[in-house]
């Protein structure tokens, strides 16, 4: 199973509009074997949310784009779920890279 084929598989199903948000922020890795998942939802959901950070693209017409965001995370730690045995370790250095572009907001010293 690819990672097109699991997302075509969520119920209940999301708005179209953000669906294709989602896949486009995904990308060729649509095409990945479902076991990568979780770590594609959370890159993509990493360059989605730099992208908005670098370009500020911080007002309200970009929502839709952090709610990309939240659904790609939203997604992984669905994934992520799966194996309970390591959802802690992947939470943890998911908390990691997602601090990671939040440092673009931060005043120069």
């Amino acid at each position: 199973m690819t990672i097109s084929e699991w997302l075509d598989a969520r119920e209940p199903r999301p708005p179209v509009a953000l669906d294709g948000r989602v896949r486009v922020a995904i990308g060729a890795d649509l095409a990945r074997d479902v076991a990568d998942v979780a770590p594609v939802c959370v890159a993509a959901a990493e360059r989605t949310l730099a992208t908005l950070l670098e370009t500020t693209m911080m007002q309200r017409e970009h929502a839709f784009e952090l709610l990309a965001a939240d659904a790609l995370l939203t997604y992984a730690f669905e994934s992520a779920a799966d194996d309970p045995e390591h959802l802690a370790a992947f939470a943890a250095s998911t908390m990691v890279r997602l601090t990671a572009p939040a440092s673009l907001l931060r005043e120069p010293s």
